[in-house]
């Protein structure tokens, strides 16, 4: 049985329509984060347009209500994020190329979820046994005896674009080819296993921001928008034989879902 999905889009980021002055006490970060975060938006959204000239640093500082040395810090992040380039005596231009970026198409089809990314690699970063995966909502089917769950890096061109631990029923997992851990996605591994039909397959979409963990293993800065999708398997028996968390890069990803 194929068990059928919807298919979404989801942009990374949204317009922005006012500015107002920053307050480290309002959100808890420090103003240059709460800026960069906001210029990345404004830069994603198309607001500043790629090739086009930025507002000076004087004029971002008397915008926002803080120091120039604040901007400054601010700009020098998506400096070195590749999003804009600093010109002494011309000014400040964006360089991002969204086109080029948003590579990762991620369908929620059934099909779609056996593929994988072209041109992706998959790392196995570690593997533990004789584990039950965490207690979420809307869980459905009993849970087998025993989980090995892995943990996988998914990368294009060098670049991490998701994170996901997986957890699989040992029993299954013992099936499993170790190449096909390089080489497949969680589903597929699951589907490519002799004798194993589902009844029910799941997926939960939530949009978030990336925290201290999660911006080091994808290598994109603190509080960059990322998609965290949960993803469960049960069997014809009512077995829960796979769970997946994984953590999604909101800046080359789209999710795309076909309403009916």
């Amino acid at each position: 049985m194929e068990p059928t999905l919807p298919y979404v889009r989801i942009m990374s980021s949204q317009p922005l329509t006012e500015s107002r002055p920053l307050d480290d006490d309002a959100t808890g970060m420090p103003r240059y984060l709460q800026l960069s975060t906001l210029f990345r938006r404004m830069i994603e959204s198309g607001q500043w347009q790629t090739d086009s000239q930025i507002p000076t640093v004087e004029e971002l500082a008397a915008e926002y209500g803080v120091a120039r040395a604040t901007v400054r810090q601010a700009l020098g992040r998506l400096d070195n994020e590749g999003l804009i380039a600093r010109y002494r005596a011309k000014g400040t231009f964006v360089t991002y190329r969204p086109q080029e970026q948003l590579w990762c198409e991620v369908e929620t089809d059934w099909s779609g979820l056996l593929r994988s990314r072209p041109g992706a690699t998959i790392e196995l970063l570690s593997e533990e046994s004789g584990l039950q995966p965490p207690v979420f909502l809307n869980a459905t089917g009993e849970r087998a005896r025993s989980y090995r769950r892995f943990k996988r890096r998914h990368s294009r061109d060098g670049k991490p674009f998701l994170v996901a631990y997986t957890y699989l029923d040992e029993a299954l997992y013992k099936r499993v080819k170790r190449e096909d851990l390089e080489t497949k996605t969680a589903l597929s591994l699951l589907s490519g296993i002799r004798g194993v039909k589902l009844e029910d397959v799941r997926q939960t979409l939530t949009i978030g921001a990336a925290d201290v963990v999660t911006a080091k293993e994808l290598g994109v800065p603190l509080n960059a928008p990322v998609a965290y999708v949960h993803r469960s398997a049960v069997d014809g028996s009512g077995k829960l034989v796979m769970v997946s968390d994984g953590t999604y890069r909101g800046d080359i990803v789209r999710l795309d879902i076909k309403l009916k």
